[in-house]
């Protein structure tokens, strides 16, 4: 396996607005699968897509065996390392309901990569896991934050989801219901599928 900063560089695994928001200098971009993780909105967002006093959701990886989740794997442009590293934790460890770690990517087309990755933390108050796909849906159309509103996030996401060929089927539902929330018409017919 490359390991993250060994030889290969700094790998940065994406699995939600960093798949269509790296705002890092990428030399490469590969589609990508962490397996024992998978991406839930399970994390109360009080600052990029909501308040303290009307939290939105984000997504995180959560652990759970037997899962895998796909994303994408971008290699750092050399020279961009600790920058980028900066750069990330202020983005997303602004509350420390995320965990950095490193962890085994496996590379569409083969190999492995050693890939930073932010997890959630369970202990942390943000944690939302369990959540109601319909008590979601209703939070995420509801809220706004520093980086927007929380449907664009949830939109943004499938829609790069669907461009890499990725079915999440969660997060296809939730965009659809959040559409309707909203009275908005579908996206090109792609959240209406189960």
């Amino acid at each position: 396996m490359e390991r993250a900063g060994e030889g290969s560089g700094l790998w940065v695994f994406g699995y939600g607005s960093l798949m269509w928001n790296p705002d890092f200098p990428v030399a490469a971009a590969r589609r990508a699968r962490l397996d024992g993780w998978h991406r839930s909105f399970c994390m109360r967002s009080v600052h990029h897509r909501g308040t303290p006093e009307r939290p939105g959701l984000v997504l995180a990886l959560d652990a759970a065996p037997g899962a895998a989740c796909e994303g994408v794997a971008f290699a750092v442009a050399a020279g961009a390392e600790a920058a980028t590293l900066a750069a990330l934790r202020e983005r997303e460890l602004v509350s420390s309901a995320y965990l950095e770690t490193v962890l085994p990517v496996a590379l569409a087309g083969g190999g492995t990569v050693a890939a930073v990755a932010f997890v959630i933390d369970r202990a942390h108050v943000q944690y939302c896991g369990g959540l109601a796909p319909e008590e979601q849906a209703a939070i995420i159309a509801a809220a706004a934050g520093g980086r927007g509103p929380n449907p664009e996030y949830l939109f943004n996401t499938v829609a790069h989801l669907d461009a890499l060929g990725i079915r999440d089927g969660e997060l296809h539902w939730l965009a659809a219901r959040v559409r309707g929330l909203l009275g908005l018409t579908p996206a090109h017919g792609a959240d209406t599928e189960s």
